[in-house]
C-alpha cells in the first residue's frame, strides 16, 4: 500500500484522487498532467500504474498522444454516481445468486431509498 510520510493511504484513495482530477479536467490528461495537479510527492510511475489499472477496469479510456497516453473517464464513469452505479452492476454480474443479492440489497434500504427506488422503477416502466 502506498504511503506518504508515515501515513498509509486507504485502499482506493489514489484511484479516487486520480478520477477526481480527470472529472474536473476539460479533456484527456497525461500521467504527467495528473501528477502536477496531485503534487510532486507522487511519482509519475505511480500515477501511470493507477491509470493502467483504471483502464483495465474500464473506468477510463486512453488515447495515444505522441509516445504516451492521455486518459479520460469512460462514458459510464463520468462522475462519482456513475462510477458507483458501474461498480454495483459489476458486483451484481459476479454474484452467483442475483436474486439473493437483490433481495438483500432492497431489504437493507431505508424507507426513503426504497420509495425512491420504487419511483425510479415506475418511471422506467412508463418509458417501456
Amino acid at each position: 500500500m502506498a504511503t506518504v510520510g508515515a501515513q498509509r493511504r486507504h485502499p482506493g484513495e489514489l484511484e479516487a484522487q486520480v478520477l477526481a482530477v480527470l472529472w474536473s479536467a476539460g479533456g484527456p490528461l497525461t500521467p504527467g498532467d495528473i501528477q502536477r495537479v496531485l503534487g510532486d510527492e507522487l511519482a509519475r510511475t505511480t500515477v501511470t500504474t493507477i491509470l493502467s489499472r483504471l483502464h483495465g477496469k474500464g473506468v477510463v479510456t486512453r488515447t495515444r498522444v505522441g509516445r504516451a497516453f492521455a486518459y479520460a473517464p469512460a462514458l459510464e464513469a463520468q462522475d462519482a454516481p456513475g462510477l458507483t452505479a458501474r461498480r454495483m452492476r459489476s458486483e451484481l454480474e459476479k454474484a452467483p445468486d442475483r436474486d439473493a443479492v437483490l433481495t438483500r440489497f432492497v431489504a437493507g434500504l431505508s424507507p426513503d431509498d426504497e420509495h425512491l427506488l420504487r419511483t425510479l422503477l415506475g418511471q422506467a416502466d412508463d418509458l417501456s
